[in-house]
């Protein structure tokens, strides 16, 4: 087995493998891979549901204009629907301050534009220092900060804060100290991957995207009744737990624990192999130069729509609910934020069906381009006829799911990581982070206009108008990589001949 020096070992082991070497011996590379894995799962899973309770909290914030039923029972009038029992303290039904006001709403999407703008400009600068940096320290580092400042949104609520610009400039700083997530997690686990089973490998694990969307619906949904600002405060210092697992026990890169080739298969050696021998020694590759990498500008900017559509979705979809009544009957926004986790139910069958088609074809392009084109038609019709009846909307927006996320997860992880090793680098691993940073900034680009324009738009014209821009969105995405999709076409059917 190749060995690694002491000095190598001494800086890139965490201190709680070197426990475990301790009582249990150094383990297979199998059996570090799974650790990888599931570590990084657990990290972006945390990092997703700590995103998750400001779209849970957004009706409770604006208030809605909602009325007691004035009989002194734990009911009210929601969106002038019918009384329903909801189970919030009379003093949350009027909302909170500033966002209750005339423009609240705008003022909500003005928040999430924050937020996500500061991620997306965040993003490219991460994935620069990334491929620099000991990838275990730059990731707890940002997961502690994300942790310290979700837990600060919610403290406004303890503190009694009213002030705007309090959430603004706690939301982009919150979001600069997300942006070291993603960049940090692919490279990780492209290391530790074989090229040729990247896309249903990394399709499954990317489900931890709808695992925290879920989780963090369910927890921020079932602590509204104590107050809004447990949503944030829970979730946060959950990061802050995390973090502090990641930095004792993720293992980067498999020199790290002396794990060499012998051990690995041919496609983990061909992956994880470094340009001069060690993965320290490689050197980053320059910003500019890795978006000439053939691929990288149109994925790009087709995750810049599907991030738009997905985010969309991930911000507004529990209010959407709220506000749009199901066979009649208007939800609370408990009911509301645990219906829309099956949005990410679908789309957790979508990423992985995603990287299966992938890696059978060998066609991501083809592959992301019927999944976009095809959400077109089921978000029409979920917005057309998902009010029927409980039983309508659960499908459709299923199926909604599953064709929205299917692309962005396939294009987020094994479409990045690819074109992080892609020929041209002439095998310098140390190009993942960057290219993941730049593909993923464009799509977190995407991810800032999208909540922020639902935001304006639903307050000027309804959600109509806010489907339309996610129809629109939608083609884009598919249309931008049509050349590349054609070209792999061609060669999918002169490899049946």
């Amino acid at each position: 087995m190749k060995m690694v020096s002491a000095k190598h070992k001494t800086l890139n082991v965490p201190w709680g493998m070197e426990v475990l070497h301790g009582c249990i011996g150094k383990r297979s590379y199998t059996w570090y891979k799974g650790s990888v894995l599931f570590l990084t799962f657990l990290c972006y899973a945390g990092f997703h549901a700590s995103r998750k309770p400001s779209s849970i909290v957004k009706s409770i914030l604006k208030g809605d204009g909602t009325v007691t039923a004035g009989d002194g029972s734990n009911r009210m009038l929601l969106g002038g629907g019918p009384v329903v029992q909801v189970d919030l303290p009379m003093h949350m039904r009027a909302g909170w301050a500033p966002f209750n006001q005339p423009g609240g709403q705008s003022k909500l999407g003005e928040m999430d534009l924050a937020f996500l703008a500061a991620y997306a400009l965040g993003m490219f600068f991460a994935g620069h220092l990334g491929d620099r940096l000991d990838l275990r320290w730059f990731l707890s580092a940002g997961m502690l900060g994300s942790g310290i400042f979700v837990s600060l949104l919610g403290m406004a609520y303890f503190w009694d804060i009213h002030i705007f610009s309090y959430f603004v400039i706690v939301s982009i700083i919150g979001g600069l100290f997300q942006s070291t997530g993603w960049p940090s997690v692919v490279s990780i686990v492209a290391n530790w991957s074989g090229k040729g089973k990247r896309g249903l490998v990394m399709g499954i694990w990317n489900a931890h995207t709808s695992v925290g969307n879920i989780l963090g619906t369910v927890v921020s949904a079932a602590l509204l009744s104590w107050g809004w600002g447990w949503s944030y405060v829970v979730l946060g210092f959950l990061m802050i737990a995390l973090a502090a697992l990641m930095f004792g026990f993720l293992v980067v890169h498999p020199t790290d624990v002396g794990v060499g080739d012998g051990t690995r298969t041919p496609d983990d050696q061909e992956s994880s192999k470094p340009a001069h021998g060690s993965h320290a020694e490689a050197e980053g590759i320059h910003f500019w130069d890795a978006w000439k990498i053939p691929g990288v500008t149109s994925f790009a900017f087709c995750l810049f729509f599907a991030k738009l559509i997905a985010y969309t979705f991930l911000y507004w979809l529990p209010y959407y609910i709220k506000e749009t009544p199901i066979e009649g009957r208007y939800l609370s926004a408990k009911e509301a934020g645990d219906l829309s986790v099956l949005f990410d139910v679908g789309g957790v069958a979508g990423g992985v069906m995603a990287g299966h088609l992938s890696d059978k074809t060998g066609a991501s392009a083809l592959v992301s381009v019927a999944f976009t084109l095809m959400s077109v038609p089921f978000l029409w019709m979920y917005r057309t006829y998902g009010y029927i009846s409980f039983s309508a909307n659960v499908s459709l927006m299923m199926v909604s799911g599953f064709f929205v996320n299917g692309p962005y997860a396939l294009i987020t992880t094994a479409v990045s990581a690819d074109l992080g090793s892609h020929e041209s680098l002439q095998g310098n691993a140390k190009a993942l982070a960057t290219v993941s940073a730049i593909i993923d900034g464009m799509g977190s680009i995407g991810a800032a206009l999208g909540p922020m324009l639902t935001g304006y738009i639903s307050d000027m014209g309804g959600f109509d108008l806010v489907f339309t821009m996610l129809y629109l969105s939608a083609i884009s995405a598919g249309m931008l990589l049509i050349k590349l999709a054609a070209k792999e076409l061609v060669m999918l059917r002169g490899g049946k001949r």
